[in-house]
């Protein structure tokens, strides 16, 4: 048996830590759920689903995607010029540089060097990636953040790419060809269908030098690794326990917002970002936390779900709502489980 562990919330507070920029590029070619409706025409017959499903149950009317393989790693670095550049840091002086894709054509090398070396970074910053499912980058933020503020780093540069064609077309393909596949299997494959393409960057850097920066405060993490078979994919699709991940990830959401009120206050924010995954997800954690849903901005309806660069993409497009001291809390969900919040001041 293991030994007891301490139950509830990881909490962190960051002392010098500031968001100088956050920046997207979206994929050019749209894809509409009426258009995967009509590539799954004959599946839906056979297994008598109507149509319009990814529209009524998850709220997505279309998704991005690329025109061409290589498209996403070009699209990466175009980001991170776009965030060095708000941010007005010279790529020479960034120190560190995390990737947080889930997107990767290997397993080696990782996708931080390839980006690393079209930006042209000095051989002294440091460059890796960070896996973890849709969390990813708001747990980069939050190690950049710890790594300014021990004098490990001065000017992190956070990139995310996703490419989701590969999964889309295995899924269609696999579930127009064999016969033997019934409601409940489709319904497995069905988040699949929600996934999008895009990409995003964000560069963290010391406050004390920027004033104009916007201050990352600190936040929580929170664990519920028992669910970490409700949500499995890979290039060949991704399956999933729909009812199991809601249950879970709203009750894992729920335990680390009530533990979070001992350190936080987070009942009044201006804004609520979160990891874009569906209608149904978003309403359960704005129900359940009694959240004004108008201070949740959403992008799934266009966008579907980008996987670690929702998060990061929503709040590129909220920045232009945002007023100078606004406080704005990223909220986040992975598969696994893991949750993460993280507030920051505009």
């Amino acid at each position: 048996m293991l030994p007891n562990r301490r139950q509830g919330n990881a909490v962190f507070h960051h002392r010098n830590a500031a968001l100088l920029s956050v920046a997207e590029v979206e994929a050019p070619e749209v894809l509409t759920s009426k258009d995967l409706d009509k590539r799954l025409a004959e599946a839906l017959k056979r297994l008598k689903l109507p149509t319009g499903l990814l529209q009524r149950v998850a709220g997505v009317k279309a998704r991005r995607n690329w025109r061409a393989d290589g498209d996403v790693r070009t699209a990466t670095v175009e980001a991170a010029r776009k965030a060095l550049s708000a941010a007005g840091v010279d790529p020479a002086d960034v120190t560190v540089m995390i990737n947080t894709s889930v997107t990767r054509e290997h397993l080696e090398p990782s996708v931080a060097v390839g980006v690393h070396h079209e930006l042209g970074l000095p051989s002294s910053a440091m460059n890796f990636d960070i896996t973890n499912a849709c969390l990813g980058f708001v747990n980069a933020m939050t190690l950049a953040s710890s790594m300014i503020d021990s004098g490990q780093a001065k000017y992190v540069l956070i990139v995310n790419g996703e490419d989701a064609r590969k999964v889309q077309d295995a899924t269609v393909e696999r579930i127009n060809s064999l016969e033997q596949v019934v409601r409940e299997d489709f319904m497995k494959e069905f988040a699949s269908l929600t996934l999008g393409c895009g990409a995003a960057a964000a560069v963290i850097g010391p406050a004390d030098e920027h004033p104009e920066g916007h201050r990352i405060h600190g936040g929580v993490t929170r664990a519920a690794t028992q669910h970490h078979e409700l949500c499995v994919g890979d290039h060949r699709g991704m399956f999933t326990d729909a009812r199991g991940l809601l249950e879970g990830g709203l009750e894992l959401v729920m335990d680390a917002w009530e533990d979070a009120k001992e350190e936080f206050d987070w009942e009044n924010m201006d804004s609520y970002v979160t990891h874009q995954v569906s209608q149904l997800h978003t309403s359960s954690i704005v129900k359940a936390a009694k959240l004004d849903k108008k201070k949740v901005p959403v992008t799934y309806p266009e966008l579907g779900n980008v996987g670690p660069a929702s998060l990061p993409i929503t709040l590129a497009r909220e920045a232009e709502n945002l007023q100078r001291g606004s406080r704005v809390l990223c909220m986040g969900v992975g598969s696994g489980l893991n949750t993460a919040m993280l507030e920051i001041t505009w």
